[in-house]
């Protein structure tokens, strides 16, 4: 019993240090500070191609990887914020960008909350509307003495 738990202490001590060798931390030189919070800004708003809803900060994808290498070789090349992310739109379309940019494509992904707040609020004022409407007055004259006599029937 005492040679199977030490079996499985050195197996459980032997896989924990084979995973830490499977880590691996990028190390991305920049020549000063600014640089280096325009890629930490850079690489959490753009999102892995691969991935579903995860920037590439956050991603372990090789595609991100390499989108990490290639956003840090840009900046150093003295590229904007803005040529990145349109190099990066061109390449993967707007699946790239958490926030899209307004296309005639995009349109409709940019108008549908509007659009359905103000369905919601009509819908909202025509069904409020019409059983204030119906509480308050009969629509049609005769309705107002017919409703009398049911109400002193009772």
């Amino acid at each position: 019993m005492k040679r199977h738990f030490a079996r499985v202490v050195l197996l459980v001590l032997c896989w924990s240090l084979v995973s830490v060798c499977w880590a691996t931390i990028e190390a991305h030189p920049f020549p000063d500070d600014e640089l280096r919070s325009r890629y930490h800004s850079l690489i959490s708003e753009l999102r892995c191609p691969q991935c579903l809803n995860t920037n590439l900060a956050g991603s372990d994808a090789m595609i991100a990887l390499d989108l990490r290498r290639e956003v840090h070789r840009m900046l150093l090349a003295g590229h904007s914020d803005n040529q990145i992310r349109t190099f990066l739109f061109e390449r993967y379309g707007d699946f790239v960008l958490y926030r899209p940019r307004v296309t005639s494509r995009t349109i409709l992904l940019w108008a549908t909350p509007a659009l359905l707040l103000c369905l919601g609020a009509f819908v909202f004022w025509r069904v409020v509307g019409a059983g204030v409407d119906r509480q308050r007055t009969p629509r049609k004259p005769g309705e107002a003495a017919r409703l009398q006599r049911l109400l002193n029937d009772r």
